[in-house]
């Protein structure tokens, strides 16, 4: 398949100024050729140089269906690392569609999903953790998480790794010179060397652990769950943060019965929010079961915004709220400041992160919980332009190497031997190789390029 040429529509389906099919292979060029007529006869396709345009003509079948341009770039300098011909026609499914026929007609293959990144990683155009970064560019919702991709893609994530993987292969050729040829007199590793070596590889993986959850949530944003007992203002709430009336609000207890889902951006996050049913016995059997997915809804949410009626006296319910709020990341709002409070907010205080009067129907309350959620999720120290992990894979791999640099300290500091040192040393590099795609198998490169859509 890499020997092919390959062709797919690069952008987003649907109606619009431009719609791009992109050709990368060997036969990029003589594709186009029989799909693209210049409007200057005496122009070739043949003869284009990378990085030119020419303005032409779509044909498919001997008919002329649209006008357009070729963007012409040629092998190794273009994004695959091969011969790349972008061709810009008009917007709509149509014409695009259309025009993949033709190209496919003159000798190219359907791109599968990611087929593109695939073969720019392939060709040494990309590391595999610049191509992961490519889907969160793509798919980021704010300009903090596009920075952290794009730092990614730019390699940021790879050079840091690389100074780490550098300290440690040094290590490990003087340790195995040492254990493996006694006879030459390799003079040993002084303890307090090797032991800050290790320290300063630690230093480098305790930081990006400890940062990926919340670059995680810049990159692809939260579900939070908006809970508490009815008419506390939950529908208001999600109103509020959504920009418009998307729940129901009414004074009936019980008017919001399933959860409803919307998602927002709040500052620099993107929030999934489900807003739940009210929390409260009852014996109507569909509201009941509206509460039984509060809780469960609850339960799930990687953030929880508990809504209390603060012009009402605390009740068993918000209690009962409270104290399973305990094991979340949750954010106590106290509603309706502008009456007179009756709320004891102390009690229910040892339960949240944080506790915060509000009124959800005043438009400056939105900017009082985006920075209350930006300082519970983290997200306000991460510097967007710095190296972080991305997803599961990344984040198992260095998870597996600090264990392998902590297994060296251990071994160090309880007097194993440098032979055991070494061992742990080992297992250090092969999570940090198998982070940045080094020694990546063909199943983890399948499994990372199941996320990207086709075109990219």
């Amino acid at each position: 398949m890499e020997n092919s040429t390959i062709a797919a529509i690069a952008t987003p389906p649907g109606q619009g100024g431009i719609a791009v099919v992109r050709l990368s292979g060997p036969e990029s060029y003589a594709v186009a050729e029989k799909v693209f007529r210049p409007a200057d006869s005496r122009k070739r396709v043949a003869d284009a140089k990378g990085y030119t345009a020419l303005y032409g003509t779509f044909v498919h079948g001997g008919e002329t269906f649209d006008d357009g341009v070729a963007l012409f770039y040629r092998s190794p300098r273009s994004y695959t690392g091969e011969d790349v011909v972008e061709l810009s026609c008009h917007g709509g499914n149509a014409v695009a569609r259309r025009l993949v026929e033709a190209c496919l007609a003159a000798g190219a293959v359907p791109a599968g999903p990611g087929e593109y990144t695939r073969r720019a990683l392939l060709n040494g155009k990309l590391s595999l953790t610049q191509a992961e970064a490519v889907m969160d560019l793509i798919s980021a919702g704010g300009r903090q998480g596009a920075a952290l991709a794009n730092a990614a893609r730019d390699g940021a994530l790879a050079r840091k790794i690389s100074v780490q993987q550098q300290i440690l292969t040094d290590l490990q050729a003087h340790l195995t010179a040492w254990v493996d040829f006694p006879e030459e007199d390799v003079p040993a590793l002084e303890t307090d060397a090797l032991r800050a070596s290790l320290e300063e590889v630690k230093a480098g993986l305790d930081e990006l652990i400890e940062n990926y959850n919340a670059a995680a949530v810049l990159r692809e944003g939260v579900d939070c769950a908006i809970v508490g007992r009815p008419n506390a203002g939950k529908s208001t709430l999600l109103n509020l943060l959504a920009g418009f009336d998307r729940a129901i609000v009414t004074p009936i207890a019980g008017t919001t019965r399933d959860v409803v889902e919307q998602a927002v951006q709040l500052g620099e996050i993107r929030l999934n929010l489900f807003d739940t049913a009210g929390l409260r016995e009852t014996d109507d059997p569909v509201e009941a079961e509206g509460v039984r997915r509060s809780w469960a809804k609850l339960a799930e949410a990687g953030l929880v915004l508990a809504v209390f009626d603060g012009s009402s006296p605390l009740a068993k319910e918000d209690l009962d709220l409270a104290r399973r709020c305990a094991e979340c990341r949750a954010i106590a709002l106290i509603n309706k400041e502008d009456l007179p409070i009756q709320f004891d907010a102390e009690v229910i205080a040892p339960y949240f992160a944080m506790v915060i009067p509000v009124c959800c129907k005043e438009e400056g309350a939105r900017k009082v919980i985006a920075a209350a959620v930006a300082r519970l999720l983290g997200t306000g120290r991460i510097d967007p332009h710095a190296a972080s992990l991305s997803g599961q894979r990344q984040l198992s791999a260095a998870l597996r190497a600090r264990d392998g640099v902590n297994g060296a300290l251990d071994a160090l500091a309880t007097g194993f031997g440098l032979d055991a040192v070494s061992v742990c040393v080992d297992d250090a590099l092969d999570a940090l190789y198998a982070l940045t795609g080094e020694n990546a198998t063909e199943a983890v490169i399948d499994q990372v390029f199941e996320k990207f859509c086709v075109g990219k």
